[in-house]
């Protein structure tokens, strides 16, 4: 699955708050500089009608993200971000505030820029600042998507312009719709993805080159390898960064376990042994292949388990479905193959069932997908458990991932 999709998986099942345990250090140019973090949102300068909406929206508080990048995002004089946040920390709503408080509603020409890689995560960030913005009447926004054409030499009014590299280039070069040097705020979200999609960086630059010196720049990233890092640099002069501290997936709180069975039948027996002496909770189960995973849920919904199943060909939307589902209770197994092993944060799991060891192309463990796999168990602080089943001939790849992890 590629990292846009992955983003918007996340941006979809996330609909509360994902509440961060890392801990935000930030690097800052200038040590004098009044940087503060708010534990409300009336201490920042916001419009009463902002406030209105961030709590009709569902916000009660800032989230660790918010209460460190709205000070600075929002401070006079402007000031450049760099932030690293996950999908689900409530960035979009942070970025969304600055460029609705940003904006003149009574000049009707663009003011505020915002790119994103995708299509779909354009109109998601659109979604977060229709709600948001639903009590600034005079504020509008149009979206520089594929399919949505400006005739030549037309002038935009709407204040807010969100879209995709291309497509914005088109508007502001080709088309001429925005007055470059009109722009106050800039943001680029999901710089990571942006640098792995052929082309996006290069035309992110070439906009970003165009607007003034004066213009705001905020850039957010979920990681910060070394070419996001370089990419970041390009684009925002003297930023103030935001980190996120990596987190440590531990497996102290992980009790882990393996069973020796001969075929896929005696896997299934042991599958339902365990399920049925452990149903507290719910439990989620990673096959190899698609087939083994379809194969289980035939078996397991015969015997009358209510059981979800998650694999690669199912539409974003469909997939963020089955989650939703999952994570509301009304399916008690989901069945996913490695697509999944990642980003799924449900607190009700108890159970995590390797159905296949991950191996990877030259059948050694995939150490990496085991750490996520089991990691879905044992969130937030609570204990859980780990069974893998294993085949007598790969009883070795369970001591090399033993002897892997200590």
């Amino acid at each position: 699955v590629d990292l846009a999709e992955t983003s918007l998986l996340n941006k979809l099942i996330r609909t509360s708050l994902v509440e961060s345990v890392h801990h935000v250090e930030i690097l800052q140019q200038d040590p004098s500089s009044p940087l503060f973090s708010v534990k409300t949102f009336e201490e920042l300068p916001l419009t009463k009608e902002l406030l209105l909406g961030i709590y009709i929206v569902g916000f009660n508080r800032p989230s660790k993200i918010q209460e460190t990048a709205l000070p600075i995002m929002l401070a006079y004089p402007p000031q450049n971000l760099i932030a690293q946040s996950q999908s689900g920390t409530g960035k979009t709503a942070a970025f969304v505030l600055a460029m609705l408080s940003r904006v003149n509603a009574a000049e009707k020409h663009p003011q505020c820029l915002c790119l994103a890689p995708t299509y779909e995560l354009a109109l998601q960030i659109g979604q977060v600042i229709e709600n948001i913005g639903q009590f600034c009447t005079d504020i509008k926004v149009t979206y520089a998507v594929r399919g949505n054409l400006v005739p030549q030499g037309s002038v935009l009014e709407e204040q807010i312009v969100i879209g995709t590299p291309g497509t914005m280039l088109d508007w502001c070069f080709k088309r001429r719709a925005i007055d470059m040097k009109k722009i106050t705020l800039f943001v680029l979200d999901e710089a990571d993805i942006m640098i792995n999609t052929q082309g996006l960086s290069c035309q992110s630059i070439r906009i970003q080159r165009a607007l003034s010196k004066s213009c705001q720049m905020l850039l957010f990233s979920a990681t910060f390898k070394e070419t996001v890092w370089a990419f970041a640099m390009q684009i925002v002069s003297n930023p103030i960064v935001i980190k996120l501290r990596e987190e440590e997936l531990t497996l102290s709180n992980i009790r882990q376990y393996f069973l020796i069975c001969r075929s896929r039948e005696e896997k299934y027996r042991a599958l339902c042994n365990i399920y049925g002496s452990i149903t507290i909770g719910q439990a989620m189960i990673f096959c190899q292949t698609r087939k083994s995973a379809v194969w289980l849920s035939v078996e397991m919904s015969r015997d009358g388990h209510q059981v979800a199943i998650l694999t690669a060909e199912l539409t974003v939307a469909q997939r963020a479905n089955v989650i939703q589902r999952f994570r509301e209770g009304k399916e008690k197994v989901l069945i996913a193959t490695n697509v999944c092993a990642r980003g799924i944060d449900v607190q009700q799991v108890t159970i995590v069932v390797n159905f296949n060891l991950p191996t990877d192309q030259r059948g050694q463990p995939d150490f990496e997908t085991y750490l996520h796999r089991i990691g879905r168990t044992g969130r937030f602080g609570k204990r859980g458990i780990a069974f893998s089943m294993v085949e007598q001939e790969n009883v070795g790849l369970v001591h090399m991932i033993e002897e892997h992890f200590r």
